[in-house]
């Protein structure tokens, strides 16, 4: 049974299912590390935000250490919930054959090529030969009020929160390049999150009538309010990480207030 579960699993395109849902409402994913608990609780903590409702886990995080956990913690999660694993890694050591889907990024406003396209490139191989789902997309880092992880490690220009309209030409640039999804991230642990018009003025360059990109947010979302907000101001996909493990009620309450928003 377990065999014929995970042959199902690997076919399912992931992008397809992003797309049929956001026709019903904005979506939730919930940011998993591998490097910051067992595979175990991290299954424990996949089940329950499935409960809670949240539509897709993302398996990633800022420190290469993440890769030595990374295959145990997807094959636990997979024992436990149905829903889409997306790998989001910040070296091509977070690429695994196991999960459904890998978000191909590149960070856009960082300083280094490692991580315009030098981990891109090391990471395409391992990919191909997986077969795994890639989801095109633009990865920018917003200042946040404090140095996050994501900041330093990635040598980021951190897009200044009282410019907003800088974000404009980076939400083209990834248009032209042919990604489907634009990721604002303010970082985990953040003192603030992205700001609303840096959002709005992102999601309005990506759309053309009724063709859209999606726009993602994440760091610093804390509560519902907070959560309502970027959706209200184009975001089509919120992603949460340490609120999940902190405070399970909060999170239903950020779900409940994403899935409520339908546009």
């Amino acid at each position: 049974m377990k065999l014929l579960k995970l042959r199902k699993r690997e076919s399912k395109k992931v992008f397809n299912y992003i797309v049929k849902k956001r026709k019903s409402h904005p979506l939730h994913f919930t940011l998993i590390d591998p490097d910051k608990q067992k595979p175990k609780d991290a299954a424990k903590l996949a089940k329950l935000v499935e409960k809670l409702g949240s539509d897709a886990i993302m398996i990633g995080g800022s420190q290469a250490a993440q890769a030595i956990f990374l295959d145990d913690t997807i094959k636990a999660i997979k024992e436990v919930t149905d829903l889409p694993i997306i790998l989001f890694p910040s070296s091509h050591a977070g690429v695994s054959r196991y999960a459904d889907a890998i978000f191909f990024h590149s960070l856009l406003n960082s300083r280094s090529a490692q991580y315009l396209i030098e981990e891109q490139m090391k990471g395409s191989i391992l990919i191909k030969s997986y077969g795994l789902e890639t989801l095109g997309m633009a990865y920018l880092i917003v200042e946040s009020g404090k140095m996050t992880t994501a900041e330093w490690a990635g040598d980021v220009k951190a897009l200044p929160r009282d410019k907003p309209e800088l974000v404009v030409g980076y939400a083209l640039t990834a248009k032209f390049y042919g990604m489907k999804l634009v990721y604002l991230e303010a970082g985990s642990g953040a003192k603030y999150s992205v700001p609303e018009k840096m959002i709005m003025m992102a999601k309005q360059a990506v759309t053309n009538g009724k063709n859209s990109n999606f726009v993602i947010v994440g760091g610093g979302i804390r509560d519902a309010k907070t959560a309502g907000g970027k959706v209200k101001a184009g975001a089509d996909i919120v992603v949460t990480g340490t609120v999940a493990e902190n405070n399970p009620e909060r999170l239903k309450e950020i779900i409940e207030a994403i899935h409520k928003k339908k546009k």
